[in-house]
């Protein structure tokens, strides 16, 4: 990375739920935890990643903080939420289980050697990505981890 990361910053996604608790026990179903303390009847605090985090909110908890009316996901892209996993099976497990769920399928599995993903829409129609990148590609890029695929290949 060209710029370090900077100590004690989180990430805090911000996403509106049609039904906070049918979409708790939705991603409770893919993994994730939750943290009891950032939470009440509007808003639940999804656990990511070691600093990041998505705060499911009600749509009135989400329009207190919105400064712009609400779009609808399921006819607008706002954004794409991705994370990753620790393996490429680990993707192909976890993609299921959303489908099992009630999630959509948002296209065939990508697979580009480095890096391969699943992608579907939750319950409320956001677009999520699950994907595992190969170690050496997430430590010296995609060019790096291709070599060495290449060199694996390749007979001695």
């Amino acid at each position: 990375m060209t710029n370090p990361a900077h100590p004690g910053r989180n990430l805090f996604v911000n996403l509106p739920v049609a039904d906070l608790e049918r979409s708790k026990a939705f991603f409770a179903g893919l993994g994730f935890g939750f943290n009891p303390l950032f939470a009440d009847e509007t808003s639940a605090c999804m656990l990511v990643g070691e600093n990041a985090f998505v705060m499911l909110l009600s749509r009135e908890k989400f329009a207190q903080f919105a400064k712009l009316p609400l779009a609808d996901p399921t006819t607008h892209t706002l954004a794409l939420h991705c994370f990753s996993v620790s393996s490429r099976e680990e993707v192909d497990k976890v993609s299921a289980a959303a489908l099992e769920t009630g999630a959509t399928k948002a296209d065939d599995a990508e697979d580009y050697g480095f890096m391969y993903s699943r992608s579907f829409f939750d319950l409320d129609g956001h677009g999520w990505q699950v994907m595992w990148m190969d170690p050496t590609a997430a430590e010296q890029g995609p060019d790096a981890a291709t070599a060495s695929t290449q060199e694996a290949d390749t007979p001695a």
